[in-house]
């Protein structure tokens, strides 16, 4: 073989080897792209439980279309994989692979991961949501997350919720003092600074323990979920509350079934889990409003704000309670400065824009 021909055929080989690779990449890229992920999800709330149940259910539905099949969430209420409140633990041990909660309940975990569910007298849910995309909230969330072998996605914002139903009235301070209240979070930790002692409990539990008088009262969420747990039904009095204004859910991986997802998996679910968070948060503005008007015209209920006295005294307590944790946890410290400087710097537009204009439309 003269050299000119030697050349010409090596040319060659290297044309039909280089065709060869990028086939084999592309082939790769196809199977990865089509490969089936399945994965269990747990949640804290029972099967089809309205808005926070069904947006879970209605986000694996989402994720499936987008992603032609590639992946299945399947999704398991509360006790059928594992208990309401054991989520957390199942997910970072990788019994299962995604669980749908509160950050407000993990408070035993670290007690910084309560500011992340909501904070009393805090931020609405336009600015909570504005601090997790904008303001770090997010970041901080993951890195302390990672530690227990989890990673989270906003999975939903219930809006203000309400304060609690009572068997009795609140006139005063003194009507709070020895209640044993339904309420999870740093709402419970100041409601304790108010005289009452918090009970944590899962939604199944609540109505029960109302109903047999094991507790006095009970904060849940709003009026469209309150109405159909029926606790107009045992206590009839309704307070609005500063407990929690904007209270965030979560949609939190394990991080090696996260890691497992291939790159656009993983953003087709992040996509479906925002669409899920806003979406809540629509819902809840939606039904909230047309259960208060049932609630009104159905229960013989008593609907008020809290006395001032209690509320000036939540205050006073909610600051010194911040200052507190943030004195004896590193993390609770960080997370609350990077709260509290949002809030700080959001608040004045919020008063000049949403409260002028709340006020002026009365």
């Amino acid at each position: 073989m003269d050299r000119r021909n030697f050349i010409t055929l090596l040319a060659g080989a290297t044309l039909v080897g280089g065709c060869s690779k990028s086939q084999f990449e592309d082939k790769n890229i196809n199977i990865n792209r089509n490969r089936k992920v399945r994965l269990k999800l747990a949640t804290s709330w029972p099967d089809n439980f309205p808005i926070m149940g069904t947006g879970v259910v209605e986000f694996a539905k989402r994720v499936k279309e987008a992603s032609g099949g590639s992946i299945e969430i399947e999704v398991y209420g509360k006790n059928r994989l594992v208990p309401a409140l054991a989520v957390f633990d199942a997910t970072s041990s990788g019994n299962i692979d995604i669980f749908h909660s509160g950050p407000y309940y993990w408070k035993g975990k670290n007690i910084a991961l309560s500011i992340f569910g909501g904070v009393p007298f805090g931020m609405s849910p336009i600015e909570t949501m504005s601090w997790f995309k904008n303001g770090g909230g997010l970041e901080l969330w993951r890195e302390i997350y990672d530690r227990y072998n989890l990673y989270p996605l906003l999975g939903g914002n219930t809006g203000p919720q309400m304060g609690g139903w009572f068997r009795k009235k609140i006139e005063s301070l003194a009507d709070l003092q020895g209640l044993k209240m339904r309420i999870p979070g740093l709402g419970g930790e100041l409601f304790s600074r108010l005289g009452v002692n918090p009970i944590l409990l899962p939604a199944g539990e609540i109505f029960t323990a109302l109903e047999r008088g094991m507790i006095d009262a009970a904060e849940w969420v709003g009026p469209a979920l309150d109405i159909s747990m029926g606790f107009y039904k045992v206590a009839k009095y309704y307070y609005s509350g500063w407990a929690e204004p904007g209270s965030i859910l979560e949609l939190t991986f394990n991080k090696h079934s996260w890691n497992k997802l291939s790159k656009e998996q993983q953003a087709i679910i992040e996509m479906a889990s925002n669409e899920l968070n806003s979406n809540m948060l629509y819902n809840f503005q939606s039904e909230n409003s047309s259960a208060l008007e049932k609630l009104k015209r159905e229960g013989e209920i008593y609907i008020d704000k809290f006395p001032d006295e209690v509320t000036q005294k939540a205050k006073e307590e909610s600051k010194k309670l911040m200052e507190e944790f943030a004195s004896q946890n590193r993390d609770f410290e960080r997370v609350w400065k990077s709260y509290s400087d949002f809030l700080n710097k959001t608040k004045e537009w919020s008063n000049i824009s949403y409260k002028s204009y709340l006020e002026d439309r009365g």
